[in-house]
């Protein structure tokens, strides 16, 4: 309390002052008025300035959302966000059911196209000019960062990929090169990622991919595509630990390369497990999920807020082991039921997928109630509508429209209620 000599003459003549006769009998009484008062304005100025921290904290939140808001809306589903409608993009849908990427198709061989920056660009906006889906997905491979390693394949029209010399001994994994540098050994990737990325000017989201490191020692052991994987299976039954030691240097490596796609532009990342349908379930826990744990705990320790698709195709019979993912997102083939996917891996996993893309040979009124089943099954919420599948040679280009259109039809009830 302010010392007696302070006080104004009123509060003097109220209490008494230390020096006047009866201070001695009305100083306790002053002392103690003098502390309330203290006491109540300490009171009131805690509450004044928890109120102004509480008030900056919901600006603060009011200005995340609405800076949400403005995002593209398939970044802001991955994160788990709620959004108004299933937002939509389509596994190969920068491919040959488009005539003018036939063009291209026809003239250069597939390395060619998807290692030249301007040629990548190109077929990557094309579906993204024609449709406006809500992801624009890099034109490139699984494989492409393989040759960075020291493995060198190509695409053979008609056949698929090849590798001439195979990864199938300890001494050829011991000799794979790290990927430390993708810039210098993967040039063009900064170069189709950045530009694609000024190109969609925020309306859609850039999504790059990688494949599962399983998938891509699957196809490096093989050499081909095989429908036994008979020299994979023999390594993984006779010599695991080689089929082992080859996929940590995969994880480490895609663990980069990763990075590589976010650092150049990348919002999404797709890891593709194309080959899961090659495992049986306890297989998938032990050849493919723990290495594709790996790859993602590479990326989130140094872009934690980045979002993960993991796809597995063929994860029917498989979505127990794929509740163990930590992915953001995790898609979903077409054999798999999206009702019984949404029941084990529960409400509030984000999940991708997944109609037959054959349906996109029906009419309009077929595709919009397959859309409107995949909807429904999935929530209505917490879902990005995809294909099961990559899209088929031959699919009629105005059926991707009428999928693309369907999807941005379907404005979920809540989101209707609280219009």
């Amino acid at each position: 309390a302010p010392h007696a000599s302070r006080l104004s003459r009123a509060t003097r003549r109220r209490y008494g002052s230390a020096h006047s006769p009866g201070s001695q009998t009305h100083a306790p009484t002053m002392a103690a008025h003098l502390a309330q008062g203290a006491s109540a304005f300490a009171s009131a100025t805690k509450a004044f300035n928890e109120k102004r921290r509480i008030g900056k904290l919901h600006a603060r939140a009011a200005g995340a959302v609405r800076a949400s808001a403005d995002e593209p809306i398939l970044l802001r589903a991955a994160r788990g966000e709620q959004v108004e409608r299933p937002p939509v993009w389509l596994m190969r849908q920068a491919g040959r059911y488009m005539a003018e990427f036939r063009e291209y198709s026809n003239k250069y061989g597939f390395r060619h196209r998807s290692e030249t920056a301007e040629i990548a660009i190109e077929l990557s906006m094309q579906p993204w000019r024609a449709f406006k889906p809500d992801g624009v997905i890099m034109f490139s491979d699984i494989l492409t960062p393989l040759p960075a390693m020291g493995v060198e394949f190509d695409v053979v029209k008609g056949k698929g990929p090849v590798i001439e010399t195979p990864i199938r001994s300890m001494d050829a994994v011991k000799a794979l090169k790290p990927l430390d540098d993708p810039d210098a050994s993967l040039p063009f990737v900064r170069e189709i990622l950045s530009t694609l990325r000024k190109e969609i000017e925020g309306q859609s989201t850039m999504l790059g991919f990688v494949g599962s490191p399983w998938t891509l020692a699957a196809y490096s052991m093989e050499g081909r595509s095989d429908r036994h994987l008979l020299q994979t299976k023999q390594i993984m039954t006779q010599d695991p630990e080689t089929l082992h030691a080859y996929l940590a240097h995969l994880a480490e490596a895609l663990g980069v390369y990763v990075c590589h796609q976010i650092d150049c532009g990348a919002q999404v990342v797709q890891i593709f497990d194309s080959w899961a349908h090659h495992l049986s379930p306890q297989q998938f826990l032990e050849f493919s999920h723990p290495y594709n744990e790996r790859v993602i705990e590479i990326v989130k320790a140094k872009y934690p807020d980045t979002p993960l698709i993991f796809h597995a195709n063929g994860g029917v019979g498989k979505l127990h082991g794929l509740k163990q993912s930590s992915a953001d997102v995790i898609g979903l083939d077409w054999n798999t039921s999206m009702a019984e996917a949404r029941a084990i891996l529960g409400p509030d996993r984000v999940l991708q997928g997944n109609m037959d893309p054959m349906y996109l040979f029906a009419g309009k009124d077929k595709i919009y109630e397959e859309v409107a089943n995949n909807v429904r099954d999935a929530g209505e919420s917490k879902h990005i509508l995809n294909v099961g599948h990559g899209v088929v040679q031959g699919t009629p280009e105005e059926s991707v429209g009428h999928f693309c259109d369907a999807a941005r039809a379907s404005v979920y009830a809540k989101a209707t209620a609280h219009a």
